[in-house]
């Protein structure tokens, strides 16, 4: 279902009143190596505001819209530059699925799997489902996997497809009131999981708050960010070449900046180079595959998550309320 929304533009003197908390000059360079992924003087643009905590953006394939969710609001917004916003599915990730009381929050990650269909990490729903259609009467979901070992999935966070079809994806509380206090909460940790097929397996449940992950290139690692403010840690786990995930290493850890800067560590992308593009304290921190950090894309407000375009030509930033746009260098 989708419906138009007009977006509100301000008068210079409101502008002023209130200015933007966006940096003018946002990228902020540590190494010369930065240089290979982003322009110094590159510009943050904002595409789209209001939002109550925006969430998972990802580029449709066939369209090269970007989709994205609002978490709270139980929404997935669609954006492209011909017609600007407009609501692509409501509920998003709360359908009542679950048949016990839980936060009505809607999806967080989202991804487009081989098939391009639409799969969505729902925190009200406790799940991962694939979007099956849209109709007049909305979305319709399918279940792919809602529980372990006979109970309840806490709330699926964030997701990625590896090439062989499965699915990895990161399961804390925060769909759940209370968190790890939560009455609903059936599971003793939160762990991060592999499902192949309907086999559902944990990688690991030692991180405290597992959020965004992603692939390197060669899909011999797997990072894995915890938003956890008091072990604000990027972590890389080997996977070998019979599928088996070896201990877990600290890749980066940006505890001591929790304090001074906005932002938890959360989504992140890895480009075709091996740089990866995290979400963290600050704004999008760059990192090389060796762990150095290169430079930071100062986002004035917590960030969320990142995608690339299509073409790998933008970034595309949820951060808080706004959905933001950056230009990076091309990858070859």
């Amino acid at each position: 279902m989708r419906h138009s929304l007009t977006l509100l533009f301000f008068t210079s003197s409101l502008a002023f009143a209130n200015p933007s908390p966006i940096p003018a000059n946002p990228v902020q360079q540590l190494k010369l190596e930065l240089a290979q992924v982003i322009a110094a003087d590159a510009q943050l643009e904002i595409l789209a505001e209001g939002f109550r905590w925006s969430e998972g953006p990802v580029a449709e394939p066939k369209t090269g819209d970007i989709l994205f969710s609002d978490v709270p609001d139980n929404k997935v917004w669609r954006w492209n530059a011909k017609d600007g916003l407009t609501l692509y599915l409501s509920p998003s990730g709360h359908t009542g699925y679950v048949d016990e009381p839980s936060i009505k929050e809607g999806s967080n990650g989202l991804i487009f799997n081989q098939n391009n269909q639409l799969v969505l990490a729902q925190h009200g729903d406790r799940r991962l489902a694939v979007l099956t259609s849209v109709d007049t009467k909305g979305p319709v979901y399918q279940s792919l996997i809602s529980s372990y070992q006979g109970k309840l999935l806490n709330s699926p966070n964030d997701l990625i497809q590896h090439s062989n079809g499965s699915y990895l994806f990161t399961d804390p509380p925060y769909g759940l009131k209370d968190g790890d206090d939560s009455k609903q909460k059936q599971l003793t940790f939160n762990g991060v999981y592999w499902l192949k097929g309907s086999d559902l397996s944990l990688i690991t449940d030692q991180l405290s708050r597992p959020n965004g992950l992603a692939l390197s290139p060669d899909e011999q690692w797997l990072y894995v960010a915890n938003s956890d403010p008091q072990a604000a840690q990027w972590w890389k786990y080997p996977i070998a070449a019979d599928g088996t995930v070896g201990e877990g290493q600290l890749f980066f850890d940006a505890t001591a900046w929790v304090k001074s800067k906005p932002g938890l560590p959360d989504g992140l992308k890895v480009l075709p180079s091996g740089h990866l593009l995290a979400t963290g304290p600050g704004g999008v921190l760059v990192f090389n595959a060796k762990g150095d950090h290169l430079g930071t894309i100062q986002t004035g407000v917590a960030a969320a998550n990142v995608a690339l375009s299509l073409d790998q030509q933008y970034l595309y930033i949820t951060a808080s309320n706004y959905l933001l746009r950056i230009k990076l260098k091309m990858q070859l």
